[in-house]
């Protein structure tokens, strides 16, 4: 993401920030009803807040148990060293498979640890014995933590809950 101007998040903003988080879908019009904007001023301040990179992205949740064949799991890897070198391999690396949809770094023991989504076990072994057994990346354990049941969906960030960076 690209350094970009920052915009004060007044009242408004902030508003218009939390709303569109929870409810990527809604409409301009819908959006400046609920923030009490007309809908050119809402869009004009919707559009700066994206070109500042306040938000950059939209997805949808799916039920993927109501679509198709898959297995959710955690992986986590610890590296041989936690060199800039090793660190910057295997972060490519996972960036290009799909299938690992998230991927942070942690501290104290493991290094990362990656949400990922596959066809099956079998491919998810694929794709952890290709991570493994690429010497550039130094992957020296991978520890894999099968998801039986999703209790709670992602539902967003607490905004409401967490104290913005101007207050």
């Amino acid at each position: 993401m690209a350094e970009n101007p920052t915009i004060k998040l007044d009242a408004i903003n902030k508003k218009i920030l939390a709303t569109v988080h929870l409810h990527a879908d809604i409409s301009n019009q819908e959006l400046a009803e609920q923030v009490g904007l007309s809908p050119s001023a809402c869009f004009q301040r919707t559009k700066a807040l994206r070109e500042a990179g306040y938000y950059f992205n939209f997805h949808t949740e799916m039920d993927l148990d109501r679509i198709c064949e898959h297995v959710l799991a955690y992986v986590e890897f610890t590296l041989e060293s936690n060199s800039a070198a090793h660190r910057k391999a295997f972060e490519a690396a996972i960036d290009g498979i799909p299938e690992f949809m998230d991927c942070l770094r942690l501290n104290d023991g493991t290094d990362y640890i990656s949400f990922t989504c596959s066809p099956n076990v079998q491919a998810l072994n694929t794709l952890c014995d290709q991570l493994s057994g690429d010497p550039a990346l130094g992957v020296k354990n991978i520890k894999t933590r099968m998801i039986m049941e999703r209790t709670k969906w992602y539902l967003g960030y607490p905004l409401e809950k967490l104290r913005w960076l101007d207050e």
